[in-house]
């Protein structure tokens, strides 16, 4: 038998049932970038502005989009994990702990052939494949951007128009969610209805980034079911849907009451669902 004020804390772990699993060591960063998103993410309240802070971490061969808050949940939840194994015991207390909510649970790899995002929907890591952005219409204008001389490109993508503002004195063509393919690092990338904007906002020198690798936890990438962007919109909505039953077939007991607040959280996340304003208006 199982209390409502337990049931999050199961949902953590159908999360992180594989957290053990390291962060990939393979490849060493030879950039660290920070930066800042500002969305209009709810159709009800056009005039609240979420802002959120995300990583963006290059290897050699690929780099790491993420939220800064995930990467802190993930890295408290570590700490005591490894704490528990310390101490010879598998339960983790999570009294007194703060775990750091982030609107956006993705993790997305760019690399030069193709785009990989990823998405746990309930116990499971789903992820699919995107080719590369190509169709940047690059224009005749520049502007300085947070010291960075900056070259304009325009794009069409997955019904919104964008403009952003790239820097070929930083040599990589990555930049913030899935927007890669220019001659040069996005600075500052916005679309034109205002409801979305990145920005970058800091830089790690490279003298700083002797030895270091990827923060990243592997069970963000690693072992993904593949799907379609459309499957796992699906996916996450069925999930939503069927919370208690998803409950119930992990062989959890849930008593009455919280069975009734579990079925208010349920409704409560499937109106945040129908009233997202998502980056990507067309799957």
């Amino acid at each position: 038998m199982i209390s409502f004020n337990k049931i999050s804390i199961l949902l953590i772990f159908f999360s992180f049932s594989l957290f053990h699993s390291q962060t990939d060591k393979k490849d060493p960063l030879i950039a660290d970038f920070t930066y800042l998103m500002k969305g209009k993410i709810y159709k009800s309240t056009p005039n609240y502005t979420h802002e959120e802070l995300f990583s963006l971490q290059v290897t050699k061969d690929q780099a790491f989009f993420i939220s800064e808050k995930s990467l802190k949940f993930d890295s408290i939840f570590q700490s005591e994990f490894q704490k528990a194994i310390r101490g010879g015991t598998t339960g983790i207390n999570f009294r007194g702990k703060s775990f750091p909510k982030s609107k956006f649970k993705y993790a997305i790899i760019q690399s030069n052939k193709n785009i990989q995002f990823f998405e746990n929907v309930g116990m499971t890591l789903l992820s699919y494949t995107e080719p590369m952005i190509y169709n940047w219409k690059l224009i005749n204008e520049s502007k300085i951007i947070n010291s960075f001389n900056c070259k304009k490109a325009e794009l069409s993508y997955k019904g919104r128009n964008w403009t952003a503002w790239y820097s070929t004195e930083i040599p990589l063509s990555y930049g913030p969610y899935k927007f890669s393919g220019l001659p040069g690092l996005i600075i500052k990338i916005s679309d034109q209805s205002g409801d979305y904007d990145f920005e970058l906002v800091k830089s790690v020198s490279s003298n700083k980034l002797q030895g270091k690798f990827p923060t990243i936890n592997k069970r963000r990438y690693e072992g993904a079911k593949e799907t379609t962007a459309a499957g796992l919109q699906k996916a996450k909505k069925n999930f939503n849907e069927n919370l208690i039953g998803s409950l119930s077939n992990s062989e959890t007991t849930i008593v009455s009451d919280s069975a009734e607040n579990l079925r208010n959280i349920q409704k409560q996340k499937q109106r945040d669902l129908n009233d997202q304003n998502p980056i990507e208006l067309v799957k």
